[in-house]
């Protein structure tokens, strides 16, 4: 055997002669080492938290908005024009009891942000509160011919402007308290969501309109959890209620009403564990859970209930196991079950044609799912530098009453992991799937409307075939290099009708730069691309028209940070974004006809500047600027197609500004 000795090595064994008698009788364990004349405080760790008291930062926030769209409210957190402001916060507390409480804050009095708070002792209780709001902005400008007020849409003599927006105000509270083999937790959630929505019906005209939206959801959580030395355990029961506060819409049309969703309960109890025996870990889960609707139903002639029992059972398992056989060798597995049974009441229906009603009837049909899947795999370690995996995928799907009684879903894949040398990382992956089934038939339900030939994408027969390369470059200390190349296409052998191909393939690129102890950077570069083909029927028989679409999407972006300015007082960032993506379609029909393109691109700008008034106080000035574009042929003005009713045209094209100063404080 061939020992490498250092002068550390060489010193002790040329004493250990000397010493030999002694030291076979000595004790060396750490617990006998003499501490008395070492200097403790030079080994405090500077990056550890204060065993006690207060630490962290509050600041606040004070800014000034330009914009004349309410859509840039989505980068700025609040579409309110002129001077706003917020708080933000990340504060913690603990004691030597082994108390220890935690508040978060972002952009707190802004139309997008929270508020997070914990406190308990560790090992024994924690309680937790929390407030969101979200908000997303659509228009500020849809020009509307309804007006709504009191559960009736009014026609308007003048087009109104309304704005639509959804805003989510979302509050939690929740309990946990255990020792360390049990754990018993609850939480409660509340959300309302206020604002309007595009909407639309088409009978007995094409008529768009401003939906309102008052909706609370009330979610339960409760649970058990258990630990042992190689298992644990959970008992889980959620429940949710859904309630809208908007009950019905009364459009000034005959036979024209319109229902919002209607309200509902769902429940589910589940039961999961873990155990680990030697090299071998096996998990799984049961779920049962029930779906209820009893909501009143809007009232016509013909109707011949007055409320909806509708039922739906649910059922989820899953069974995993995983075993290391060697060191070299893994081996995994897994089955899952999931199945939708509908117990809903069926009732006959008077059927509606614009001028009344047909005389015919037809009934609700209950519809069923249920899902069977495997899944194999394997992973082998060649050396510490290759390995390879390899696997099977199966999913079957039985679905009632359906265009496709049932799919099978085949898949096959294979990753090769290679550390070719100490600063590069590659990965491949390829992986093959089929999907076949049972015959195909149009549904009973809706064989007089459908072209028999017609087949849709997510039951048709498909084969897919996907690559996928990765590689990791570190040339130098201060350079990384992450590359991501991908390509997948789905083939539709079987179809006439319908999606017949598509391909999608892009790239991402990402450099991250530490050119020295101040100054750091990123840059990052990505594109994607869908193709599709797709065949259709004007004459309701075989193909006679073919479309064409092509999707694109880019991203670039930059930044960086420079710090050390002004004997270390200030530093300097900034980070920008460019996103653009296209949507072209082409319809083939005699002729080739553009059907007008999709487009949207956004600019996005980030600058700020931190200064450090103290050790305890500092100062931020940031600067954001968003130019945004997007134009969707699809939209038009009102009035521009006879008997057809909009919202006018929805497209965006803006520049908007905000100015932010903000003053933290750090408690030490």
């Amino acid at each position: 055997m061939r020992f490498k000795f250092n002068l550390i090595t060489l010193s002790l064994l040329a004493i250990s002669g000397a010493i030999t008698g002694s030291a076979m009788a000595a004790d060396f364990g750490v617990n006998k080492a003499n501490t008395s004349t070492v200097n403790q405080q030079v080994f405090q760790c500077k990056r550890c938290p204060q065993v006690a008291g207060y630490t962290g930062t509050i600041g606040v926030n004070a800014a000034y908005i330009d914009s004349d769209d309410i859509h840039s409210g989505n980068a700025f957190g609040t579409d309110n024009d002129g001077a706003n402001g917020s708080v933000d916060a990340d504060l913690h507390y603990r004691n030597t009891a082994g108390y220890k409480a935690k508040f978060q804050a972002h952009q707190l009095g802004l139309d997008n942000g929270f508020a997070h708070l914990e406190a308990g002792k560790s090992g024994h209780y924690k309680l937790v509160a929390d407030y969101q709001q979200l908000t997303r902005y659509q228009s500020g400008d849809a020009r509307s011919q309804l007006w709504y007020q009191d559960g009736v849409l009014t026609p308007s003599e003048h087009t109104q402007i309304q704005e639509l927006s959804l805003q989510r105000n979302k509050a939690g509270l929740g309990l946990s308290y255990g020792q360390d083999f049990y754990q018993a937790y609850v939480r409660y959630e509340h959300e309302n969501k206020t604002g309007y929505q595009s909407s639309s019906i088409v009978t007995p005209r094409p008529v768009n309109f401003g939906l309102p939206v008052d909706a609370n959801t009330d979610n339960l959580t409760a649970g058990l959890s258990l630990s042992g030395d190689s298992w644990t355990t959970n008992l889980n029961y959620f429940v949710s209620q859904y309630k809208n506060e908007v009950d019905a819409l009364s459009l000034p049309y005959l036979y024209d009403v319109f229902a919002p969703a209607p309200d509902n309960q769902a429940h589910q109890i589940s039961l999961s564990g873990q155990y680990q025996l030697n090299r071998t870990v096996m998990s799984g889960r049961l779920a049962s859970g029930k779906m209820t609707q009893d909501d009143d139903l809007i009232q016509m002639s013909g109707n011949p209930l007055q409320n909806w029992d509708g039922e739906v059972d649910t059922l989820d398992g899953k069974l995993s196991v995983t075993s290391l056989l060697s060191n070299k060798l893994r081996l995994g597995g897994s089955v899952d079950y999931s199945k939708r049974d509908n117990k809903g009441s069926v009732w006959e229906f008077a059927q509606y044609e614009v001028n009344g009603i047909t005389g015919a009837f037809k009934q609700n049909i209950p519809l069923d799912t249920e899902r069977r899947g495997l899944k194999l795999n394997a992973s082998y370690r060649l050396n510490s530098d290759y390995r390879v995996q390899a696997g099977y995928d199966r999913k079957e799907m039985e679905r009632s009453y359906g265009d496709r009684e049932q799919t099978n879903d085949d898949a096959l894949w294979a990753k090769l992991n290679v550390r070719a040398m100490d600063d590069i990382k590659l990965k491949f992956k390829a992986s093959l799937d089929n999907r076949g089934g049972s015959e195909y038939q149009t549904s009973e339900l809706t064989s007089s409307e459908t072209n028999p030939l017609l087949r849709k994408y997510y039951l048709a027969d498909r084969k897919r075939t996907a690559f996928e390369a990765k590689f990791n470059h570190t040339p130098t200390s201060w350079l990384s290099v992450d590359m991501t190349a991908r390509y997948a296409k789905d083939d539709y052998n079987e179809t006439q009708l319908g999606l017949t191909e598509s391909e999608d393939y892009g790239y991402d690129i990402n450099l991250g730069l530490q050119l020295n102890a101040h100054l750091s950077g990123y840059a990052f570069a990505g594109q994607q691309w869908i193709d599709a083909a797709q065949a259709g029927s004007q004459g309701f028989s075989s193909p006679d028209w073919f479309a064409d679409i092509e999707d694109e999407f880019i991203n670039l972006g930059a930044g960086f940070n420079y710090s050390g300015l002004l004997e270390d007082r200030l530093s300097l960032g900034g980070d920008y974004l460019f996103a653009n993506s296209a949507s072209n379609t082409l319809v083939t029909y005699d002729v080739t006809t553009p059907q007008g393109d999709y487009t949207s691109f956004s600019h996005s700008l980030k600058l700020h500047a931190n200064y450090a008034l103290s050790e305890e106080m500092a100062l931020k000035l940031a600067y954001q600027y968003e130019r945004y574009y997007d134009t969707d042929y699809a939209q038009i003005d009102v009035n521009t197609v006879p008997g057809l009713t909009t919202l006018g045209s929805l497209n965006h094209n803006y520049n908007a500004h905000q100015v932010m100063l903000s003053f933290s404080y750090q408690l030490r």
